[in-house]
């Protein structure tokens, strides 16, 4: 018997492998096979038809059920390779007096290739007994005898039947049991079935059977352990998941894998960090949503956000930074310290999306501490938004980074501090970042020398302010990136004009 474990299945020390027998479902999903093939099958909704066949001085009819036409079966010119043994097979294996295997054995000899592909397909339809094309199949794979051709024939007959139970709305152990039969016979196509009884639930619109289909499996301990390519290993929640968030749904992908842990059943190590990736994800959606209503109530197209509601806008993303940082634990409890890394940097990306600076610093220090580098922009980023908040010791921090840097480095660093100060109100601390750009020799790009002047300008009346504005006007002019202009004030005290050029 197969391996689980080849067909990307673990099993738990308490899980026993089965044999279960079954009727085969009605086909919907067509398969041809290449078209030098001698068999193809055409699927449709109609009425019975038969599996005839024919030979010099013979006629045998085998009744199938309603739904799948043969319609290539014989040509005129194949009908005399159909040997006794054939038809022998097939009134054997139905009698059922014997296990398929010494039947098929003993008449090894007598049948080609080809015919036992037609075993096969006559034992797939509905009404057959499906077990017996299993059995068939397995003793194909036991004798090496299972080409391309017929591996991708089988693979069809049993996608079709999963389909059918999935439409048929029955229980979710029946798929499962379909699974493992499956596997005991040495089924192995080149994907993964789990992931593809899932898209099947997702196709027909039967989101909560896929849902009730991952728990079972979780229960019967069978897990996909086949690689993603990219170094990670799948699973049926991670990729259960991950079908939720290409549908947009990234808060039920979130609660099902917390959902799912919390129920005593063991999700994939892999699916705590696409839950995570499903946290930042809604945290960037719920802050362009928080924009866009900030922004209608300051047209006035909605009355100002009250206390309340600010409150539960709060609360809101509190509570996905919570699951975010609940999944980052699993996460590491169960992966060990292999997944420091990339745990840490769903984290950083989800405290940039909050715009929390101090709890994204930190994750790109701890980031450093495992040995994965964050880029350059992340750390100008969490600068910006430190910046915002006037986080004095975590910009020191950041700030420090730039004596090793390049010219163009600094100016990026540089742009991204002072654009920062002005997001946060903070003009002066913004007007300083400008001058220390000047200070180092470094051009300030125009919308930010822009945004500076006039953030001053905004305050000029107020007392104190009118320096601050006329310093910064004498730099930018030295370095001959603003022309000559006149600065005036008028006292009313003493009704006089000061007016001074610079």
């Amino acid at each position: 018997m197969a391996s689980l474990t080849e067909f990307g299945f673990a099993y738990s020390p308490s899980f026993t492998v089965e044999r279960y027998k079954f009727l085969a479902p009605l086909f919907h999903n067509s398969f041809s096979i290449k078209p030098s093939s001698r068999i193809s099958t055409r699927i449709k909704n109609h009425q019975a038809t038969s599996f005839v066949v024919t030979k010099p001085s013979k006629f045998r009819e085998f009744r199938v059920f309603r739904s799948v036409e043969l319609d290539q079966f014989l040509t005129s010119d194949d009908e005399d390779e159909m040997s006794e043994g054939f038809f022998e097979a097939i009134e054997e294996l139905e009698r059922m007096t014997r296990e398929p295997a010494d039947i098929l054995e003993e008449m090894n000899d007598r049948l080609s290739a080809r015919e036992l592909q037609l075993v096969l397909v006559y034992f797939s339809q509905e009404g057959r007994d499906s077990w017996c094309a299993l059995e068939v199949f397995e003793w194909l794979k036991k004798g090496n005898r299972v080409d391309k051709e017929t591996m991708e024939l089988m693979v069809s007959l049993m996608c079709s039947w999963v389909r059918k139970l999935i439409e048929e709305e029955r229980e979710v152990g029946d798929v499962v049991d379909l699974l493992v039969d499956m596997d005991c016979v040495g089924l192995k196509p080149g994907f993964s079935m789990i992931e593809k009884v899932i898209s099947l639930y997702f196709e027909t619109g039967k989101k909560e059977g896929a849902v009730s289909f991952v728990k079972e499996v979780l229960r019967r301990g069978i897990m996909n352990t086949e690689d993603d390519g990219k170094g990670q290993k799948g699973g049926p929640t991670g990729y259960l998941a991950w079908k939720m968030m290409v549908e947009g749904n990234y808060h039920e992908a979130i609660k099902l894998v917390i959902h799912l842990k919390e129920s005593g059943l063991k999700p994939e190590v892999y699916s705590y960090l696409i839950a995570m990736t499903a946290v930042v994800k809604e945290l960037n959606e719920f802050a362009k949503a928080s924009r866009k209503l900030k922004g209608f109530a300051r047209a006035g197209l909605i009355a100002e956000i009250d206390v309340e509601n600010v409150g539960l806008i709060e609360k809101y993303q509190s509570d996905l930074l919570a699951d975010g940082a609940r999944l980052s634990s699993w996460a590491i409890q169960e992966g060990g310290s292999s997944f420091n890394g990339v745990v840490h940097e769903r984290l950083l990306a989800m405290y940039i999306c909050a715009g929390r600076g101090l709890d994204a610093e930190r994750q790109l220090w701890e980031m450093k501490l495992v040995g994965k580098e964050a880029d350059a922009d992340l750390y100008d980023i969490v600068l910006a938004i430190c910046a915002s908040k006037k986080e004095t010791s975590a910009i020191s921090r950041l700030v420090s980074r730039m004596e090793v840097m390049s010219s163009l480095r600094k100016k990026k660093t540089l742009s991204w501090l002072l654009r920062g100060y002005i997001k946060g109100g903070h003009i002066d601390d913004a007007a300083e970042a400008l001058t220390k750009m000047l200070d180092l020799g470094l051009c300030p790009e125009y919308l930010d020398r822009v945004a500076v002047l006039q953030g001053l300008r905004k305050r000029i009346q107020q007392p104190g302010n009118v320096e601050a504005y006329i310093n910064l006007c004498k730099r930018l002019s030295d370095t001959s990136l603003i022309g000559p202009c006149l600065v005036y004030l008028y006292i009313k005290k003493y009704k006089l004009w000061i007016v001074k050029m610079l």
